[in-house]
């Protein structure tokens, strides 16, 4: 699929409480209402007769005859390479239609009255397949949905547009970039921490992380430098905090673990290690060391903290 680029993007309710999705998904179209003004005087492209007709036939407001008349106007003469979205079944949909109208008449309730194929299904994924759910796109979007009346623009386009495409937010990336280089340099300093205060961040962390202590550091548990309840689920976890750790420790551990039922899981914290140490969260193994322990560290607040003890 080529880059998604439109000329205009417009959102559409498709019928109220948007009832006709189902109809314009199965048979590709897009349905509009305003079954009162026949499609023969809007076909004529006399806007001004089309709101009079508004409001002198079925008394409407000024205000309201002119909204009918913007919705029809745009829904007529809008070109194929205008983009249309709605909202339904909890994704974002999307499709470009084809200039021409046709009337479907009807009561309004199965479909809309007028239509526009559309160029090849309604979508609800982007150009690379990532499912548009509308809970994961940003509020400056998915609030038109509550638009009252049926077409309105889409002031979020350029968001929109570069979901579509699968492009980041240039702030994003470099807000990425920035955090990269952080992690870079925050595993660097998590290693020139005294061996105590190594201790205490790690005690820090699991707290910032939701966990709580049921024992102290060294409180002179076997094999337990730290015990831990989550209170939100209940598990329980033992914590083992090593300046420096080879696979060997590693598995040392693990079998220790296994041999506890008292725990649902293992943490095993190291700022020092010989060779890259997996974990196997499934089986609730978890070991944190270099940029991983770092990421964690940033995440929980404990930059400034670190700096200030190296400092």
């Amino acid at each position: 699929m080529e880059r998604i680029t439109p000329s205009a993007v417009r959102y559409i309710k498709l019928g109220a409480g948007n009832h006709w999705f189902d109809s314009c998904r199965q048979h590709q179209r897009l349905e509009l209402g305003h079954g009162e003004v026949p499609h023969s005087l809007v076909s004529t492209g006399d806007w001004a007769a089309v709101k009079a007709h508004c409001q002198e036939c079925l008394g409407k407001s000024a205000a309201t005859a002119t909204v009918f008349t913007r919705e029809l106007n745009e829904f007529y003469t809008l070109g194929s390479d205008c983009l249309w979205i709605t909202f339904a079944d909890g994704c974002l949909w999307w499709a470009f239609a084809e200039q021409d109208v046709d009337w479907l008449g009807g009561d309004g309730e199965a479909h809309g009255y007028r239509a526009r194929v559309t160029r090849g299904p309604w979508r609800n994924t982007s150009r690379g397949g990532a499912q548009l759910d509308q809970s994961a796109l940003s509020s400056a979007l998915t609030q038109v949905a509550g638009y009252r009346q049926t077409i309105c623009q889409v002031k979020a386009s350029d968001y929109l547009i570069r979901k579509l495409n699968d492009e980041p937010e240039p702030l994003v990336l470099e807000t990425r970039a920035a955090e990269a280089a952080l992690v870079k340099v925050a595993a660097k300093l998590i290693p020139a921490l005294h061996w105590r205060d190594f201790e205490t961040f790690v005690d820090l962390l699991f707290a910032r992380l939701g966990w709580r202590r049921t024992s102290l550091v060294g409180d002179g548990l076997k094999d337990i430098d730290l015990a831990l309840e989550q209170p939100a689920t209940g598990e329980r976890a033992f914590v083992q905090v090593k300046s420096r750790a080879s696979q060997r420790v590693v598995d040392d551990y693990v079998t220790r673990f296994r041999r506890n039922s008292n725990y649902d899981r293992f943490f095993l914290v190291c700022h020092t290690t010989s060779g890259d140490l997996p974990s196997d969260a499934e089986s609730g193994v978890h070991v944190w060391s270099g940029q991983r322990l770092a990421k964690r560290a940033i995440r929980a607040g404990l930059t400034d903290w670190i700096v200030q003890r190296v400092g």
